[in-house]
């Protein structure tokens, strides 16, 4: 049996880091879709039910004794449910690793032009994002990933986190020192009409746009498949403790996107682009505390993404090999495989803000809301709670609001698209 060696400030960091990714660079976007108070309510909610869904799924494995999403997807619903899980989990990861790699690839050359003091890029091989993303992958991604416990990521987890509480505190500093109307650089055109009600603050707006909000939020909020591994790998682990790990982590990132998206929001107001730090752009190209800001983004999605394989790569391993003991060969190829399978989806697809729409619209409500509460229902025994109990009964609403979401989210985009009106919205 693997006893578990990481401490309860290791494991904050590690969840943290799972649950902050590069949607914290659409936060401010979806804050003008929304205002400023709508948005804090629906970020309330979100994060109130993501600590909700540690409780249901914590509560799934200790009556089981299992730590392993997918196994308990085989407990509830057999063999079916078993590869339903890995499967939502594999996509989803997929999906967020992609968002990171494409950061990677869209930054990663500004911060060379701006290193080289050039507003424009000069068609150097070392300006192409896609030879980028390959060189971050083998020399930082891949080694990390080949890392035998998910503990052993807790020190660069904290300073992944440390770069992106840098890039908040840019971003306060920034409202104070950018004038509204914007003063544009260059040749760069702000999109709304310069007056003074593009500098008005809205408290509530509902725009087509707004659709996206929720799906955002909620893939922002998306840590589930890390929290049993974390579990697992927990010195002295118990319910309590990990609740804690969740309930700190999930409470910590609340705080930074609620200032995020409020001083991006009240910085550039109707201006505001998907990507914040291309925002940014318009004003300076070559501002050197945003040169700072984009390195220590970059750091810290890097370093993100080998948090965010291993849940993959333990889905795989349950799907796959199921009771094998653990075999480096095994642990070195998926990971190799998974990373390729990323390095060519980031550099072959134009345009992957739509797969966050779908994704945030159908694995992620799957991930928070309608798993752990089907897991809750058909794990917890009917002797120890019956099925009109408060709790099951608690969990089948949060299961129906999962569905409800996902439904109303997946409607509202497949008919923004029908439109022809390609919206941009934040990854994970």
């Amino acid at each position: 049996m693997f006893e578990g060696k990481t401490s309860i400030g290791m494991s904050v960091f590690n969840l943290s880091n799972a649950i902050m990714g590069s949607g914290i660079l659409g936060l401010s976007y979806a804050m003008s879709n929304t205002g400023i108070v709508l948005f804090l309510i629906l970020l309330t909610c979100i994060a109130c039910l993501s600590c909700y869904s540690v409780h249901l799924l914590l509560r799934s494995a200790g009556v089981v004794g299992i730590r392993a999403y997918e196994q308990l997807g085989m407990r509830a619903f057999g063999h079916p449910g078993k590869i339903i899980a890995a499967v939502v989990i594999t996509l989803h990861n997929i999906g967020g690793m992609s968002s990171y790699l494409f950061i990677v690839k869209s930054e990663l050359p500004l911060v060379i032009q701006a290193f080289l003091g050039q507003t424009s890029s000069s068609g150097e091989w070392f300006m192409n994002g896609n030879y980028l993303i390959i060189i971050v992958t083998l020399c930082i991604i891949l080694p990390l990933a080949l890392m035998k416990h998910l503990g052993y990521l807790g020190y660069t987890s904290g300073f992944s986190l440390s770069c992106m509480v840098f890039f908040l505190s840019a971003v306060i500093y920034k409202k104070f020192n950018i004038a509204c109307p914007l003063e544009v650089f260059g040749n760069y055109s702000v999109n709304a009409a310069v007056s003074e009600d593009t500098c008005a603050a809205k408290f509530f707006t509902i725009n087509q746009e707004t659709a996206y909000t929720i799906p955002i939020l909620a893939f922002a909020f998306v840590c589930h498949p890390e929290v049993l591994p974390i579990y697992t790998e927990l010195s002295n682990p118990t319910k309590r403790r990990m609740q804690s790990i969740g309930n700190i982590s999930i409470l910590g990132m609340f705080v930074m996107y609620s200032f995020t998206a409020t001083f991006g929001y009240l910085t550039f107001y109707e201006n505001t682009e998907a990507e914040l730090l291309h925002t940014y752009s318009k004003v300076d190209p070559l501002d050197t505390l945003i040169l700072c800001v984009r390195v220590a983004v970059l750091v810290a999605v890097a370093l993100t993404v080998p948090v965010v394989l291993f849940p993959i790569r333990r889905a795989l391993l349950q799907l796959l090999f199921p009771g094998r003991p653990f075999h480096w060969l095994r642990h070195i190829a998926i990971a190799m495989i998974l990373l390729f399978v990323v390095n060519l989806l980031v550099i072959l697809v134009p345009n992957i803000r739509d797969i966050f729409g779908i994704t945030g619209a159908t694995t992620a409500p799957s991930l928070i809301f309608i798993l752990p509460g089907l897991f809750y229902i058909r794990i917890i025994p009917i002797d120890q709670e019956p099925l009109n109990s408060r709790p099951k009964i608690q969990a089948a609403c949060f299961t129906a609001l999962g569905f409800i979401f996902m439904i109303m989210s997946v409607t509202f985009i497949g008919l923004d698209w029908m439109s022809g009106e390609k919206r941009n919205i934040g990854g994970h």
